[in-house]
This record gives structure tokens, C-alpha cells and sequence, in this order.
């Protein structure tokens, strides 16, 4: 795909949706960075289901980790790999109090020391917090970017640095936001939703769907 092509696409994300934005609710960076800890393997929808009552008995890390092992599983048990998760958040509002005062840091070395932390989740955050111009490549974004010919690549890393490479600067940090929402509403996974696609013109998948 050439670069003209490429900032048309996005010209046109960004006309549609001038301002996007994640769709997990927080009100705070400590609390973005466990729902996003939350979010692996699961939906947006049911991670801010159980972070609404979360979040409004343990907003910092102090208050997280006074909940303990048992107290946080109940808040959390709705979602996938709650155990796992339950335990890494935990350790990650441990480390939080011992080594950054209790705030969210914001170099991708440090998101990366914390327990469930790993680049994807780092990324999220230094471009939602920080407004880092990085792209967090989830599941939507790797097979968005290969499927319309935006960044071809057999694993996330390999997407993320192409994407970095081929979108215009002005376009960087909002294209995590636009690539995913499109992954999630309109380029979907089983049948795409072609005729409903702003970019369906400038898209190379081939094998577009004709009709609903």
C-alpha cells in the first residue's frame, strides 16, 4: 500500500472520528492500567462491568492491594483468567507503592517491570496517559493491518513496527484507537462489514463482502 493511500485512510478516520479514545472507563491512570491488566482475553463491556464497582472501593494501589487475594477476586471473577490476573495486579500495586510512589510510570522499561505488564499493555498506556505516539498491536489491529494491506507482518511486533514505519506522524497517535475500533465494529473477524466501510475503496482485502 503506497503512502498516499495510507493518508487517505486515515484522513478519513479522522474526519469520521475526530477525538477517539479507549472504550474502558477509568477515571484515573492507576485505574486505566488494571483495566488494561483486565482487558487480555476479554471484552472492554465486561471488564468495565466489573471495574465499575471495583473502582469505586479501591482507586489507588494502596486501597487495591488492602483488598487482597480474596477480596479483589470477587470484584474481578466475572472475567477470564481472573486468578492469574487477580494475583499480577496485586503484585503490580506492590511495586507501584515500593518503587514509583504510587503512580503509573511512564517509560515502556518501567510499565514492563510490572507483573502482567507486558508491550502491548505498556503501549496502551503510554499512548492513552502519556500521549506517547505508539501503537498497541491487540488481536483487531494485527488482523486489520494485514487484511487491508496497511502492514503486513506474522507477528505483533512485526505489524507494530510496520505500522510505525508507514503511518504519517500527524496520524500516530490516534491510530491504536481508530485501527481498533474499526477491528472491532466494522472489520470483524468472520464477514466483514464492506459495504458499511469508509476505506472499503481504498482496502486491498479481496475477498470483500458484497452484502449484508
Amino acid at each position: 500500500m503506497n503512502s498516499k493511500t495510507i493518508r487517505k485512510i486515515f484522513l478519513r478516520f479522522r474526519k469520521a472520528n475526530p477525538k477517539p479514545t479507549t472504550e474502558l472507563v477509568y477515571h484515573n491512570r492507576f485505574e486505566l492500567l488494571i483495566a488494561v491488566i483486565l482487558s487480555a482475553q476479554a471484552t472492554d463491556k465486561s471488564v468495565n462491568k466489573a471495574t465499575e464497582t471495583l473502582f469505586a472501593v479501591a482507586n489507588t494501589p494502596e486501597k487495591m492491594l488492602g483488598l487482597g487475594e480474596r477480596g479483589l477476586k470477587k470484584y474481578i471473577k466475572t472475567i477470564g483468567l481472573y486468578t492469574t490476573k487477580g494475583k499480577n495486579i496485586l503484585n503490580t500495586c506492590r511495586l507501584l507503592i515500593e518503587k514509583f510512589n504510587s503512580k503509573v510510570p511512564r517509560t515502556r522499561e518501567e510499565l514492563e517491570s510490572l507483573p502482567g505488564v507486558g508491550r502491548k499493555t505498556a503501549n496502551v498506556i503510554l499512548n492513552t496517559c502519556f500521549g506517547e505516539p505508539v501503537i498497541a498491536v491487540d488481536t483487531h489491529i494485527f488482523r486489520v493491518a494485514n487484511r487491508i494491506g496497511l502492514a503486513k507482518g506474522k507477528t505483533p511486533l512485526e505489524v507494530e513496527k510496520q505500522l510505525m514505519k508507514n503511518i504519517p506522524d500527524e496520524f500516530k497517535h490516534d491510530a491504536h484507537h481508530w485501527l481498533i475500533l474499526h477491528g472491532r465494529y466494522v472489520c470483524v473477524a468472520r464477514k466483514p462489514h464492506c459495504p458499511a466501510c469508509l476505506i472499503n475503496d481504498l482496502c486491498e482485502y479481496p475477498d470483500k463482502t458484497v452484502v449484508e
